[in-house]
């Protein structure tokens, strides 16, 4: 709107009726699109003719011609049909007699009917009057068409049949344009014509071309995502002036806030996977700082700082949990903007959210589905604008965190690191010179090895988190968001877990360099199991059966070069890229079978699989039994390991093979 004349059609009448009088088409006419009820758009129509103050309006949507809004196609298109004192309103008073039409309501002249919304009480039924068909001996009623509805079949007697039919299709559907699948696929059918008889018609709107009434079938979808865009910078600036430092757009926040059960092109999945990363690094070197304690203490210490119930209890402290999008976008559930008050501008809606945004509901939110936003949200700060942000965010919940650029961990010093290890060929395999070589005869130092250094333990501890974050973060870098998050996740598993690690560990040969009470032992069965390490590392298959010792090595020596280079990532990634390439890739990342085996239970909805450990049948060896009842059939999997979650995978493989062989899967 661009002044008060222009938003004036009457200056007698004042604004405030002026605004009335807009928000009444705009209210009829998505009432008309969504309810498409006789009854919810009579109601609608009557509210405004009843309604005495202006009530506030978070926006109009008006038609326009050359620029200006057509306040006389308003006038017309919300004049009441329904209020009998409105005598003249299907008449412009240009046409001739001849060309008025007889409605249900009176006679009616073309150009009112032309474009025009009608409805037919007989089938209950909206249509969109798009032209004429004049009936003459060249082109009769014949009701056989099926296109035609027929007053016979109504039960009613027409004045005249010769009058002509009008040609109507039915209106728009309003469906959720944000669904991730609309528009793939099939396309849809067009809207069916059908020949009206004038007589059988009630006008409800006029005129409203067949181009507005497209229109308007958008608004709800397109008006929800500027409402979810708008909560998200309100989210922003509920974090407090700290954050607002930080580059970060409101559809990025968003992307964080909306599940997949939401059904859009985007969810938290990916963003997710990358911030629980950086919440497990900053974590994980947090405690190595502060505490002296070994690696299992400081496992669980970090387990509990970042838990689900930890997480959701920080989201709910900050009230971050009304701003969550928890399922898909319900056309039906969308309160049309201007409606929902009394004819004294009380609002009768009851807003269950925090924040309204024109829905009405209540919210029930599982603190997993919680805690995934807040890690969500951690990785769209670290994503858009770097640790710092994402860190900021952290201490912002409430994390009593902190992430240090110095780390001093008290060791012994060692003179003669050459007499314990091969240092030189260490470093050549790393392609990394130690400043303090104690640091890698500690990342190869087993608990059991007798000395009196220390082992590996913290350094594993740290390591851990600071490889997973590299390689998730590459892996996001790399591909996102090309891949899906599903396919993110699975270059994760497949290059952040133990026996990707060990393989690499042996292939690199760092099992000739370990210092282990029974590393001798440990080389003679590697040397004599036949089996090729060449190949790739990534994958749960290639280190299967491998000792996690091995894998142990590998965070081990990456934590050792992430405190010798004075906490440079990048140092860390060169170093260990050498290890463990090649790395996955979207067309050889390989699926890890448990997790395979639970998506196609909830693809098919079969019951979850179930898992049980029968028995030791041997020394080092477990047996797990897994089944899932498919098809109205019950399949059996069965794995030894040297441990439980070894057999679990195999288990799983097993089981897997079993449903694709009898094409269940």
């Amino acid at each position: 709107m661009r002044g008060e004349e222009e938003l004036h059609p009457n200056p007698k009448k004042g604004l405030a009726a002026t605004v009335i009088f807009a928000r009444r088409f705009q209210t009829t006419i998505l009432s008309l699109l969504i309810g498409n009820d006789h009854s919810e758009v009579r109601d609608a129509i009557k509210y405004f003719h009843e309604l005495q103050v202006s009530v506030g309006v978070v926006y109009l949507l008006l038609p326009s011609v050359s620029g200006k809004i057509d306040w006389c196609g308003i006038k017309f298109s919300t004049s009441s049909v329904y209020d009998a004192t409105e005598k003249d309103m299907g008449h412009c008073h240009s046409c001739k007699d001849a060309d008025l039409l007889q409605t249900m309501d009176g006679p009616c002249c073309r150009c009112m009917l032309q474009n025009s919304v009608v409805y037919i009480p007989r089938d209950g039924k909206f249509y969109n009057i798009t032209g004429f068909l004049d009936l003459n001996e060249n082109n009769p009623l014949h009701f056989r068409d099926k296109s035609v509805v027929s007053s016979k079949r109504c039960g009613l007697s027409l004045t005249s049949e010769s009058n002509p039919l009008l040609v109507a299709s039915g209106l728009f559907t309003v469906q959720n344009f944000l669904y991730k699948c609309y528009g793939k696929g099939k396309e849809p059918s067009g809207r069916i014509a059908v020949k009206l008889p004038s007589e059988l018609c009630r006008v409800v709107m006029a005129p409203v071309s067949t181009n507005i009434l497209c229109s308007f079938s958008f608004v709800p979808s397109i008006m929800y995502r500027i409402q979810c865009l708008l909560l998200s910078a309100k989210l922003k600036i509920q974090l407090g002036p700290r954050m607002q430092q930080f580059n970060i757009t409101a559809l990025k926040i968003l992307e964080a806030l909306t599940t997949k059960e939401c059904q859009e092109e985007f969810s938290l999945e990916s963003i997710e996977t990358l911030g629980d990363s950086f919440l497990k690094y900053v974590t994980g070197q947090h405690l190595f700082s502060k505490y002296k304690h070994r690696e299992g203490k400081l496992t669980s210490m970090r387990k509990e700082l970042v838990s689900n119930t930890t997480l959701c209890q920080l989201a709910c402290n900050r009230n971050l949990v009304g701003y969550i999008r928890g399922e898909e976008f319900n056309i039906k559930k969308w309160i049309i903007p201007g409606l929902g008050y009394d004819i004294w501008g009380n609002t009768k809606c009851l807003f269950l959210l925090t924040n309204n945004m024109y829905i009405l509901k209540e919210i029930s939110i599982k603190s997993k589905r919680i805690a995934d936003t807040v890690e969500a949200l951690i990785g769209a700060y670290l994503s858009a604008s770097g640790e710092q942000a994402a860190f900021h965010f952290m201490k912002t919940l409430g994390m009593d965190l902190e992430l240090h650029n110095e780390m001093q961990d008290e060791r012994k010093i060692i003179t003669k690191s050459e007499e314990i290890i091969d240092v030189r060929s260490l470093e050549t395999m790393l392609g990394y010179a130690f400043n303090d070589r104690s640091l890698l005869i500690e990342a190869l130092t087993h608990g059991s090895y007798n000395n009196a250094g220390p082992c590996y333990e913290r350094l594993e501890f740290l390591g851990d988190a600071v490889l997973d974050h590299i390689l998730t973060d590459y892996f996001y870098k790399q591909y996102y968001p090309g891949c899906t998050p599903a396919l993110l996740t699975n270059l994760r598993k497949a290059s952040v877990n133990n026996c990707c690690y060990a393989h690499a560990a042996v292939k690199a040969g760092l099992h000739k360099h370990i210092l282990h009470s029974s590393s001798n032992q440990m080389i003679n069965d590697l040397e004599n199991s036949g089996r090729s390490f060449s190949g790739p590392s990534h994958g749960w298959e290639p280190g299967i059966g491998l000792p996690e010792d091995l894998a142990d090595l590998i965070e081990s020596i990456a934590g050792a070069i992430y405190l010798d280079s004075k906490h440079k990532k990048e140092v860390v990634w060169r170093a260990m890229r050498r290890l463990l390439e090649p790395l996955a890739t979207p067309k050889t990342v390989e699926l890890y079978p448990v997790s395979e085996l639970k998506e196609i239970c909830e693809r098919r909805k079969y019951p979850k699989p179930l898992y049980s450990k029968t028995r030791d049948s041997g020394v080092g060896v477990t047996r797990v039994d897994a089944k899932v009842k498919a098809a109205g059939t019950v399949y059996y999997g069965t794995g030894e390991g040297r441990n439980k979650k070894v057999a679990k995978i195999l288990a799983a493989k097993a089981l897997l093979q079993k449903l694709k062989v009898a094409s269940v899967a």
